[in-house]
């Protein structure tokens, strides 16, 4: 039996569990609001997240290159790269996976000898964080771009407010 096969057998309880623990760095109010809205109007946060770690999986399983990983991880670190995490917290998510295959699977890997295709499994996960930090970095350089525009802008109107600006002639 190869990690492949077990991993598409227990796809559901590892994509439930690791979808848990990641609902766990957030606050426990959020926490408890993400876990209870299941529609994904009401709560886009949470369907972003689920849609997103089952793609991701998908794609390690399918060792998928980048093309086909990357918009799964954009979509979760863009929200998380928005809200109060850490770069580290923000992709920290991407190991626990690790931990939950490791849970689920801790006989099976065991009694089939399958350490060789986890530690490249592993090595594909410790590809995520690389690409996901390339990502969150992005995504924050974004938005102080943004604030910096704003900050410009309201100066502008500030200084034009108060006669301070005066036009160039031609």
């Amino acid at each position: 039996m190869e990690l492949k096969d077990l991993l598409r057998e227990k796809r559901a309880v590892i994509l439930k569990r690791w979808f848990d623990l990641i609902l766990e760095t957030y606050p426990s109010e959020t926490s408890s609001f993400l876990k209870k809205q299941k529609n994904q109007f009401s709560n886009p946060v949470g369907h972003t997240i689920s849609e997103g770690i089952e793609g991701l999986f998908d794609g390690l399983l399918e060792e998928s290159g980048t093309d086909g990983i990357s918009p799964f991880l954009d979509n979760i670190i863009r929200v998380r790269a928005i809200q109060e995490f850490t770069p580290s917290e923000a992709i920290g998510f991407i190991f626990l996976l690790k931990k939950v295959i490791r849970e689920s699977l801790q006989r099976e890997i065991r009694d089939h000898r399958l350490y060789d295709e986890l530690e490249g499994l592993d090595s594909r996960i410790d590809d995520l964080v690389r690409i996901s930090f390339d990502i969150y970095m992005q995504c924050r350089e974004r938005l102080y771009e943004l604030k910096a525009d704003e900050v410009r802008r309201m100066t502008f109107r500030l200084l034009q407010r108060a006669n301070l600006v005066s036009e160039i002639q031609d």
